[in-house]
């Protein structure tokens, strides 16, 4: 250790390679004492080989021994939760030495916990711009049935390829909410303009239908073809695209099918009691 006043550098000594091999020939290196006289470092110091740590790591000012561990086939979720269990059940530590587990399962489990605020949010702000959009609750809840409708075919798509739910996963399902309730609008929107001009709701659901079928149809084909490279792709970063392509294009299957049958039929029952028993 080496002191410039108030600064210390810490200095560390190292021997050739061929010198560190003898340890007998560490004994006899001459140290210089305060008296002048030098002696053996032997006289001095118990030198001894001992096996040891390359590098000790600290975090927090605590001493951290890690573990490494590369998942395949299995969710880091319950890869984790089955660690823990284990680890509570079969290991004890000495006082002092506690286990957590962090790396990329720490980033996911904060971003979950955000996305778990996020998402409630994000429908929220859909429903009051259907509402801003269609003057009327009763419509605007009619557009955001698309939501559950298109969360079908998500979680469908990740249980047939076996990909298991991730944080580019659950932002996948929120640009799926956003592209289906975009097909509900197309659909709905046609359906109150036709209702405006006087049609009855049989009428406006059945004309409307076949109108918006292209559009529907084009729509939904234009995000599942382009998103279609990325779900097949099995190059290096895939394991964050494919995730969110595959829920994306699930979605929108099962979303414009849902759209094109449940969403008319459910906009003519909800139109159809809101009519008085005379115009019904």
């Amino acid at each position: 250790m080496i002191w410039e006043g108030e600064r210390r550098f810490g200095v560390a000594v190292r021997l050739d390679e061929r010198d560190r091999r003898d340890i007998g020939g560490i004994k006899n290196i001459l140290v210089d004492t305060p008296a002048g006289p030098r002696v053996p470092l032997a006289e001095v110091a118990n030198l001894a080989v001992r096996g040891g740590s390359m590098n000790i790591s600290r975090e927090s000012g605590t001493r951290l021994a890690a573990i490494a561990v590369f998942i395949r086939g299995r969710d880091m979720g319950g890869i984790v939760q089955e660690a823990r269990e284990k680890v509570a059940k079969n290991v004890v530590f000495p006082p002092g030495y506690y286990a957590t587990f962090g790396g990329e399962f720490e980033n996911q489990e904060r971003a979950m916990k955000r996305l778990e605020l996020i998402v409630p949010i994000s429908v929220f702000l859909i429903f009051i711009l259907l509402f801003n959009a269609f003057g009327s609750i009763r419509t605007a809840a009619v557009v955001l049935v698309n939501i559950p409708l298109a969360a079908i075919g998500g979680i469908v798509a990740l249980y047939v390829t076996g990909i298991h739910l991730s944080v580019s996963a659950a932002v996948g399902f929120i640009a799926l909410f956003g592209q289906a309730v975009l097909n509900g609008v197309v659909m709905v929107s046609y359906f109150a303009d036709l209702r405006a001009e006087g049609h009855s709701p049989r009428d406006a659901v059945m004309t409307g239908a076949i109108v918006r079928l292209r559009t529907v149809l084009m729509t939904a084909l234009l995000a599942m073809l382009g998103l279609l490279p990325m779900a097949m792709s099995h190059s290096i970063g895939s394991e964050v695209q494919k995730p969110l392509a595959v829920v994306v294009i699930g979605g929108l299957v099962s979303a414009t099918l849902l759209t094109l049958l449940v969403l008319p039929a459910l906009y003519y029952w909800v139109e159809q009691r809101a009519l008085s028993p005379s115009e019904r």
